[in-house]
């Protein structure tokens, strides 16, 4: 199922991004999309925000996978990844509670940055997600592909969620 708002979110998100971006257009291989360092060696684990268990960042933010890669290569670049983070790593990912370690990998970006693979999937967070817990990019369709959050054995969760709150507009 497409949800409308999803759409108006990330084109909102985009807009916000951008401009709360400070300046500096140069991107390094140990910065994501959303502006945070990534984690030396973040722990991917699972958590359950209303779909069942799904895989999660060490900070609780949810993953998502998108249906356009093939493979471990990312397809999402430019206005994509700033509304679609990648979940970019510094050092060798650890498997946390409920991970299947031998599925846990990273794949290079263009730009030299190493991004989270599970199952061979590249993982990526939604910039509609202001809070550990929101899955409002789930099943959404942006960038002409469906993204879906990731169950702990590496398949999409393709349900839409039941009570996706609107995203946050406070603070901007």
């Amino acid at each position: 199922m497409q949800r409308p708002f999803a759409l108006a979110a990330l084109a909102a998100a985009v807009t916000v991004v951008a401009g709360c971006g400070g300046g500096s257009s140069s991107s390094s291989p140990s910065s994501s999309a959303s502006g945070s360092a990534p984690a030396a060696g973040a722990a991917l684990a699972t958590a359950d925000h209303g779909l069942g268990p799904m895989l999660v960042d060490a900070q609780g933010r949810t993953l998502y996978l998108w249906k356009a890669d093939a493979g471990t290569t990312s397809a999402c670049t430019g206005a994509c990844a700033q509304g679609w983070p990648p979940a970019t790593v510094g050092a060798a990912p650890r498997a946390g509670t409920g991970v299947i370690a031998g599925r846990v990998g990273t794949t290079t970006r263009s730009d030299g940055s190493r991004q989270l693979t599970y199952a061979g999937h590249p993982l990526y967070r939604y910039a509609g997600d202001v809070r550990p817990g929101d899955v409002n990019g789930q099943d959404s369709n942006g960038f002409g592909a469906p993204w879906y959050v990731v169950a702990p054995d590496g398949k999409a969760i393709t349900r839409a969620a039941t009570s996706a709150p609107a995203p946050s507009r406070s603070g901007y």
